[in-house]
């Protein structure tokens, strides 16, 4: 059975930053804290692999290559090995080209069958391989293969859905068509995965921990996005140990109910506070949103801010007084006192 307390100063994120100015489709940086010291670690190593080796994508698991002569009479290249008439490249080339290529389906089904036809000469790159409103060709264009004077090649291609590696031998059966070349299969859109530690302080404690993890994909995902995935594989894998009803034993810690309230107060827009007009518009030049981020400058910081005076950085610093604020501030510990005595406050009053 489960202590009813379990998790009581338990310190644990209560939020995941997303850095938006550093992120696009394909890259996402994501900062959570605070961590008890090892959990950074424990988190991070778990997600890594898990983003690594579990989500799911799209990859060409088959294909068949037809070449046709002078005549129009058509050919099945049998393997990787048999070269393709007036084709530059050899076989076994060209099908490590289109393990390459980045794609995905349009409709989010998890199987599609696509027919190319191609002639020469020409230089195919992998953007040939698209189908409008069918099939997207994501990344940086690449050359796949070079066709001479009088090539005429086709190919059908098998797209698949699935997670991880997945070799050619495993696809070839399923293979129904003679002829057709199974493919390995890499379906994962994760590229790569990094993640570090750094200190991070709560109070006057500097020994929690800061997980930054970076994300890169092949761009058929966004980051964001298998980052949430990831989190659910493991949340699911873990549920299965949990012995006991969680809303029995596990109730919110009183820690975490006072720094829920000191976050929110932290960001509170500026734009909804008293500040005089002068006061508000050095504060947006600034780029200053919130009361979190007023109360971190320094004196000196807002007093080099562009029009302000003497009454504005007095303004400024009555303003912070009335939320027990201050310029300068890093700890915001001494606001839980307040808090409490407000609802021992709210109690007595009840009563």
């Amino acid at each position: 059975m489960a202590r009813k307390n379990l998790l009581k100063g338990f310190k644990k994120p209560k939020g995941l930053e997303f850095a938006q100015q550093e992120s696009t489709e394909s890259y996402g940086k994501f900062t959570a804290s605070p961590f008890e010291t090892g959990f950074g670690t424990t988190i991070g190593n778990c997600l890594r692999r898990i983003l690594l080796s579990s989500i799911q994508g799209y990859a060409i698991s088959a294909v068949l290559i037809t070449s046709h002569d002078a005549d129009g009479v058509p050919h099945t290249i049998s393997s990787e090995f048999e070269n393709i008439p007036n084709v530059s490249e050899d076989t076994l080339e060209i099908l490590n080209k289109l393990k390459q290529i980045r794609l995905r389906l349009s409709d989010e089904s998890e199987q599609g069958d696509f027919h190319f036809e191609f002639k020469g000469p020409a230089s195919i790159t992998s953007k040939d391989f698209a189908v409008e409103g069918q099939l997207e060709i994501l990344g940086e264009p690449f050359h796949v293969m070079e066709l001479m004077k009088g090539a005429n090649v086709s190919f059908d291609v098998q797209v698949d859905f699935g997670r991880g590696y997945v070799p050619a031998e495993v696809n070839e059966k399923y293979i129904e068509i003679v002829g057709t070349i199974p493919m390995d299969a890499i379906y994962g859109p994760v590229l790569k995965v990094s993640y570090a530690i750094e200190p991070c302080r709560v109070g006057q404690r500097n020994d929690y921990d800061k997980l930054i993890l970076e994300i890169w994909t092949d761009s058929t995902v966004r980051p964001e996005d298998v980052l949430g995935e990831a989190a659910k594989i493991a949340k699911d894998h873990f549920s299965i140990f949990i012995n006991f009803n969680e809303n029995d034993y596990l109730g919110e810690d009183e820690d975490d109910n006072e720094e829920a309230v000191i976050k929110q107060l932290l960001a509170t827009s500026i734009n909804t506070l008293d500040f005089s007009v002068r006061a508000k518009n050095c504060l947006d030049s600034a780029g200053i949103k919130t009361l979190g981020e007023l109360a971190q400058k320094s004196e000196d910081e807002i007093e080099s801010m562009r029009n302000v005076g003497r009454m504005t950085l007095n303004e400024i610093h009555a303003k912070l007084a009335e939320y027990n604020l201050r310029l300068g501030m890093t700890d915001y510990s001494h606001l839980k006192n307040t808090i409490k005595v407000s609802r021992q406050k709210e109690e007595t009053d009840e009563a």
